[in-house]
């Protein structure tokens, strides 16, 4: 939402060319004419964007995935995640996909939480987070070229989990986060 105090905040793109194509990310460089008139460079990692669900059981169980990341060199404790097939793709539509394809699980009641900015610094990716429950078990099929494991774990202790730091992936931490206070502010309300 504009603010009128951000005017002398706000750069021009003058110029934006694209220098890299990858399987995931693009790269482009641009020139921005500053607030005071200046010309600074700026390098943008373009992403098509993602989806995640926090599936969240009858039993008050969320459902995870542990996988390894290669840019970090470690496995991670997650929420079941993608990016989208392609621009413009439902967000829902893709969290859907996503949570069949990770865990199995398709769910009957959806609820967006957010869309989170990752790393605005650098990159144009946008997550879009989801709360999926009432959930239906069924076969996970992950991609050819992904390996994980699931794993069942109360919401509660998610959150702990959260905030000790054992969880540090940050589209888990603010979905997780986020759909704990859903459900209570939902407890509250009936």
């Amino acid at each position: 939402m504009p603010n009128p105090s951000d005017d002398g905040l706000v750069e021009t793109i003058l110029e934006r060319k694209r220098v890299f194509d990858g399987l995931i990310i693009g790269v482009d460089h641009a020139v921005a004419q500053l607030p005071n008139g200046r010309l600074a460079r700026r390098e943008i990692a373009v992403h098509a964007g993602a989806s995640a669900v926090v599936p969240v059981d009858r039993h008050g169980n969320v459902y995870l995935v542990r996988q390894f990341r290669a840019p970090i060199g470690r496995v991670l404790l997650e929420i079941p995640a993608g990016k989208l097939d392609r621009p413009g793709e439902d967000r829902l539509t893709a969290a859907k996909r996503e949570l069949k394809e990770e865990t199995g699980f398709q769910a009957a009641r959806w609820t967006h939480l957010t869309d989170i900015v990752t790393t605005p610094g650098f990159c144009d990716e946008r997550i879009s987070l989801y709360l999926a429950r009432d959930l239906a078990a069924g076969d996970a099929k992950p991609d050819e070229d992904e390996f994980l494991n699931l794993v069942r774990v109360p919401l509660e202790d998610a959150c702990r989990m959260v905030l000790s730091g054992e969880i540090g992936d940050a589209k888990t931490v603010c979905a997780v986060m986020l759909a704990r206070e859903r459900i209570r502010s939902e407890a509250c309300h009936i």
